[in-house]
Parts: structure tokens; C-alpha cells; sequence
């Protein structure tokens, strides 16, 4: 089943899309946490801002 998935996202619309991962400090706590999301290509750069 995932073999199905993989293939789907590789050769259909998947190319389309980036998933980026962002590290943000916390104001309360200090700690660092990630921020995870799947965007577009062309909003990739409004992302990290």
C-alpha cells in the first residue's frame, strides 16, 4: 500500500508541493520547537520569512 502512495506522489502532483520544516524559539519557555508544513513551490520563500 505505501509503495502505491510513494509512486502516486512522485509522478503525479506531488512535484508541485515541498514539505519544509522551520525551527522557532519560543517567547514563553526558550525551548525550540519545529514548525511542519506542506506548501506550494512558489510560497516556499514566504514560509521562512
Amino acid at each position: 500500500m505505501a509503495k502505491k502512495v510513494v509512486a502516486t506522489l512522485k509522478t503525479g502532483t506531488g512535484k508541485q508541493f515541498t514539505k519544509c520544516i522551520k525551527m522557532i524559539k519560543s517567547e514563553k519557555t526558550g525551548a525550540y520547537m519545529f514548525k511542519e508544513a506542506i506548501v506550494p513551490n512558489d510560497h516556499v520563500n514566504e514560509f521562512f520569512k
